[in-house]
């Protein structure tokens, strides 16, 4: 089953990415690259890219609504954590819908997590 915010990565071309400076502080243990980031306020930083119109995350890789990626998935901040897109666990994501409908992207049903290649496969046993 391929993940369908992989062939999105819409929230990350629409949504200011913005958190607390610890998260980039490795001494803290923070994860995400200061490299990566800029200084919002005195507070919060936020993923280069993302501060300003037109958004697109320096960490996007791909093409939104065709196949994407984060660049440092596994150091990704906390706030990009926490976006669940539309069906994942169940219910209607606002967030995600708002930026799939922005980017000409309908939204993810729970058609999305059943078959998501769109292939007419039978759905993944519940175990997988």
């Amino acid at each position: 089953m391929v993940h369908p915010c992989l062939a999105c990565g819409a929230c990350c071309a629409y949504f200011r990415v913005a958190f607390h400076w610890s998260e980039a502080e490795s001494f803290l243990g923070g994860s995400v690259p200061e490299a990566l980031t800029t200084k919002l306020d005195p507070h919060r930083l936020a993923m280069r890219g993302t501060e300003a119109r037109p958004v697109r995350c320096v960490a996007l890789q791909g093409e939104v609504g065709v196949q994407a990626s984060c660049g440092i998935y596994p150091q990704r901040p906390s706030v990009c954590r926490e976006v669940a897109p539309s069906w994942e666990f169940g219910e209607v994501s606002p967030q995600c819908d708002k930026a799939r409908l922005a980017h000409g992207l309908a939204p993810l049903s729970p058609q999305d997590w059943i078959d998501p290649s769109g292939a007419g496969l039978p759905p993944l046993p519940r175990s997988a």
